[in-house]
């Protein structure tokens, strides 16, 4: 088995991107993705989260009825022509544009079994119940529709390919909602998609970035369908999953960042007294969005301080307890404020970096919360080194931008 192959993808029919595409199924309530579907009956939403064309009150989002709603609308999609399917099999290439920001990536089906033996690396953990929820969509559409996000460590041979394949005009170019362009070429030569599978043989591993739990449902799928299946040959579609591969160094993270409910019973100049022990604390007559790693922006009374760790408590050769996302969770939230349960503690928030730090004064000012701490993004190079040490990254700690759409392609299991 190869690490990733072509495939015949399903997709929007010639100049119907646009009305298709959608955020991905877990960046939206199912209130806020009811608002954004309404006037677009074309719009995968339908698909991807299809208790919005059910009753508002009563409907349980993982209720059988939910993934047959999902099941009868691509159908119906599939007959008026909206999406149509390659009739061979393909590699895509993938461009986003978000602002100044690009990224470059390949389509593809990538395999299950070196996801299974960790040549596709992780490093988060998954909750069952999400898990059983992508199950259940796979099942019902027998496809899979949601694209994993993956990296591949820069190889110029690849990057080369995916240039010269996106050079001409794209077969599908669409501006979303949130106006990130999302564009697809097509790659149906034989030689050239040759090349590419060649080269990502040749690599040691793959690193997931975003869409664990799509990766573990598949898997959970193909387990099944091999049982199943008394002619197995490991050739079937359902060994593959739906990804898009990126050069490491294109993906862009955006801070992860804190607001806290309280003081831990502490007033503030109590608190910036226990927060010293570890940290330099500086006031900052602005906002503070860290210059580097190891440094914070606290947000605390309607002034700003800077925060920065002393070097001595980073450890050198541990790729979790040197994240920073740690490093606050060890020295201040821990300690301090008493939060050790990220997962759990109810007197913590996260706050995606896409909202800025405007968002984290809001939720300060309106007394909602008490105090908001701005991180350094986590860097790919420091997930890549977590993976490969077979760890896991701490809670809420990369916010990856621009997210892929569904619907773009999608992977049918037969």
């Amino acid at each position: 088995m190869h690490l990733i192959r072509p495939f015949a993808g399903l997709r929007p029919a010639s100049g119907r991107a646009a009305e298709v595409i959608a955020p991905p199924y877990d960046v939206l309530s199912t209130d806020e993705a009811r608002t954004r579907a309404a006037g677009k009956p074309w719009t995968f939403l339908h698909i991807s989260k299809p208790e919005i064309d059910l009753p508002v009150v009563g409907t349980n989002s993982y209720a059988p009825q939910v993934y047959a709603k999902a099941a009868e609308k691509l159908s119906l999609m599939l007959r008026e022509g909206i999406l149509t399917r390659d009739p061979a099999r393909c590699y895509y290439v993938y461009r986003l544009i978000m602002d100044r920001h690009t990224q470059t990536g390949l389509v593809a089906a990538a395999s299950l079994a070196d996801y299974e033996s960790n040549r596709i690396r992780k490093h988060e953990h998954t909750q069952t119940d999400k898990e059983n929820d992508r199950v259940r969509q796979i099942d019902a559409l027998n496809a899979q529709t949601g694209p994993v996000m993956v990296a591949y460590p820069s190889a110029l041979e690849i990057d080369d390919i995916l240039a010269r394949c996106s050079a001409g005009a794209p077969d599908a170019d669409a501006t979303a909602d949130d106006g990130v362009r999302h564009s697809l070429w097509v790659v149906r030569d034989a030689e050239i998609q040759g090349r590419l599978t060649r080269a990502f043989d040749a690599m040691p591993a793959l690193y997931i970035a975003d869409g664990h739990h799509r990766t573990a449902a598949a898997s959970r799928v193909a387990a099944a369908r091999r049982t199943a299946n008394p002619h197995h040959t490991g050739e079937e579609n359902y060994n593959y999953f739906l990804a898009v591969i990126f050069p490491h160094h294109q993906m862009q993270i955006l801070a992860y960042n804190r607001v806290v409910a309280d003081l831990n019973g502490m007033d503030a100049g109590t608190f910036l007294t226990r927060v010293r022990e570890n940290f330099s604390v500086e006031n900052s007559p602005a906002p503070v969005k860290p210059a580097k790693p190891a440094e914070f922006g606290l947000y605390l009374g309607g002034q700003w301080y800077r925060l920065a760790i002393r070097h001595e408590l980073i450890p050198a050769n541990d790729p979790v307890a040197r994240l920073d996302v740690r490093l606050l969770s060890d020295h201040l939230l821990g300690p301090v404020l008493g939060i050790k349960d990220l997962r759990r503690d109810k007197r913590i928030d996260y706050v995606g970096g896409i909202r800025g730090l405007a968002e984290l004064e809001k939720r300060v000012d309106s007394g909602e919360m008490t105090a908001a701490f701005a991180l350094y993004p986590t860097r790919m190079e420091d997930l890549m080194a977590v993976a490969e040490a077979g760890n896991v990254m701490p809670t809420k700690s990369t916010w990856f931008e621009p997210k892929l759409a569904d619907g773009l392609v999608s992977h049918v299991l037969d």
